[in-house]
């Protein structure tokens, strides 16, 4: 079977509005396969709401989702998971008195059939071998999924989080300020599981207000403004100074020379 080629998620002309506040003005997205996209924007830029479009939190006013070129329309965060988009929130929704294991598979829990099909009980010893798989797999470096969760550090905990949304036939992983209380040793270790995502062909996208970690990892930064995409650039193409100035207001628009034309 031929890989499939073209962007994974985009959005056309996405329009939300909450009463007299138009929270999205007609924002396009696209995300490439294997991409890392930084979405970032002072607080109540818009980011938020696009991505709770993207996962059916909230449906769009007007406008166009595709995924894999094809249109669709998430009536609810189980849809969009259905369809491979997975969201990391910054409280993580992990439950500390769980292990690792039980954390992944947490509302997706493995079962097996006893006497004959006529009860079902979890599948402890499979969730284990499959967690500790999937870890391998994502390089995360904990001694054992049978640890609490609570007994993890900060970076740790992110990682399963991250790992928990990648282990599910994910296209696409949303992360929302995934190193913003975490020291800087564990930011590395994050940040290089962003990478091995991208490996792994999974698009991500980024929500960070940490300018270092956006230009260390992400391939292409997108500007939101009071509801507007105002930048939209390759990293290389860029700098810091003028990603805040755009966040900030102090230089109006950044975006590809094709769009700009336009």
């Amino acid at each position: 079977m031929s890989e499939a080629t073209g962007p994974v998620i985009e959005m056309q002309g996405i329009v939300k509005t909450f009463g007299p506040i138009q929270a999205l003005r007609g924002v396009d997205l696209q995300l490439d396969r294997n991409e890392v996209l930084g979405l970032v924007g002072d607080n109540g830029a818009g980011k938020s709401t696009l991505m709770k479009v993207l996962t059916g939190v909230y449906q769009p006013d007007s406008g166009k989702i595709f995924l894999n070129g094809s249109p669709v329309r998430f009536e609810s965060p189980h849809d969009s998971r259905q369809a491979g988009i997975e969201m990391v929130y910054q409280d993580l929704a992990l439950a500390g008195n769980l292990n690792v294991a039980e954390n992944i598979f947490l509302g997706r829990e493995r079962t097996r059939s006893y006497l004959v099909g006529l009860f079902r009980l979890l599948d402890h010893k499979g969730m284990v071998r499959e967690a500790s798989a999937l870890l391998e797999r994502l390089r995360i470096e904990i001694e054992s999924v049978k640890f609490l969760v609570g007994t993890l550090s900060g970076g740790q905990r992110q990682a399963v989080a991250i790992g928990r949304s990648a282990g599910f036939e994910a296209q696409v992983v949303i992360m929302d300020e995934p190193t913003a209380a975490l020291a800087v040793r564990e930011v590395g270790k994050v940040l290089d599981l962003i990478e091995v995502l991208k490996e792994h062909k999974v698009g991500v996208i980024l929500i960070s207000h940490r300018m270092q970690d956006i230009f260390t990892v992400c391939d292409r930064i997108m500007v939101l403004r009071q509801g507007t995409k105002v930048g939209d650039v390759p990293r290389a193409d860029t700098s810091m100074d003028e990603i805040v100035a755009l966040i900030t207001g102090a230089q109006e628009q950044l975006l590809p020379r094709e769009q700009e034309v336009a």
